[in-house]
C-alpha cells in the first residue's frame, strides 16, 4: 500500500508534540521517603584529628555507590548537626535534597569541609535529640524522619536524655545510634544509648575507635535506608 506523506507528517508531528509535552510536563515528583538528621558529637572529648575523622568518614559513607543509590531512590533529605553542652547546639548544614548524584556529592563535600561548631564542652546528649527534633519541621513532607546520633561519652549533663527520647517517640521519629568506644571489649557507650536514647525501633552501632567510624556511618546509613550491610 503507497505511503501516504501527509499523514506520516502529521504521525510525526504528533510524535514530536508528545515529546515536547513529556519533557516539559514531566508528571508530579516522587515524595520524600527519609528525612535523615546526622547529629554529631563535637563534645570536648573530640580532639581536632578525631573530629576530621568523623568528617572524612561521613564524607566517604555518603559517596559510598550503595549509599547514594538508596538516598536517590528515597529522594531523601538530610541535614547535619553539631552538639556538646547544654545550649551548645547547631544546625551546621541545613536541610538538602538527594534528587540527583550532584546533590549526594555536594552534601558529601560540604560535610567534608565543615567545621566544627563548638569545642571544649559537656555531653548533653538529651539536649541534642530535643534541637534535633525541632529541625524536622522543615521537612514535614518526609515519610520517615531519623535522628542519627553519634557519640563517645554518655551523658554529664543537662540529663534530659530520657525526655527527649519520649518526646521522640510521641513524634514518631526514629533514633539510632553510633556509640564510639575505645578499642577493647568494654561497651560502656553502646549500653548508655541502648537503654537511653534510642527509640523502641533503633538500633545501635559500635565503633572500635575513631578508625571505624567509616565502616560503622557506611553500615548505618544502609541499614537506615534500607538496605542490609554487605
Amino acid at each position: 500500500m503507497p505511503c501516504d506523506p501527509a499523514r506520516a507528517t502529521l504521525r510525526a508531528m504528533i510524535r514530536a508534540l508528545a515529546l515536547a509535552l513529556s519533557l516539559a510536563c514531566p508528571g508530579p515528583a516522587r515524595a520524600c521517603d527519609t528525612a535523615l538528621l546526622l547529629a554529631i558529637d563535637v563534645s570536648g572529648s573530640i580532639d581536632r584529628g578525631e573530629y576530621a575523622l568523623q568528617a572524612e568518614g561521613l564524607a566517604l559513607a555518603l559517596s559510598d555507590p550503595a549509599v547514594a543509590d538508596l538516598l536517590l531512590a528515597g529522594q531523601s533529605a538530610l541535614a547535619i548537626v553539631h552538639w556538646s553542652g547544654v545550649g551548645r547546639q547547631a544546625l551546621a548544614l541545613p536541610w538538602r535534597r538527594m534528587l540527583t548524584p550532584s546533590d549526594v556529592a555536594a552534601f558529601a563535600r560540604s560535610s567534608r569541609a565543615l567545621p566544627r561548631a563548638f569545642t571544649a564542652s559537656d555531653t548533653a546528649v538529651g539536649e541534642a535529640i530535643s534541637f534535633s527534633l525541632a529541625q524536622f519541621a522543615a521537612v514535614a513532607d518526609c515519610r520517615r524522619r531519623v535522628i542519627d546520633i553519634s557519640g563517645d561519652g554518655p551523658e554529664n549533663a543537662g540529663f534530659t536524655v530520657a525526655r527527649a527520647r519520649r518526646a521522640a517517640e510521641a513524634a514518631s521519629v526514629e533514633i539510632n545510634a553510633i556509640a564510639i568506644e575505645d578499642m577493647g571489649a568494654s561497651s560502656p557507650i553502646t549500653a548508655f544509648y541502648d537503654r537511653w536514647a534510642i527509640t523502641r525501633t533503633g538500633f545501635v552501632l559500635t565503633a572500635r575507635g575513631l578508625q571505624d567510624y567509616r565502616r560503622a556511618i557506611r553500615e548505618k546509613l544502609l541499614r537506615e535506608l534500607g538496605k542490609p550491610a554487605g
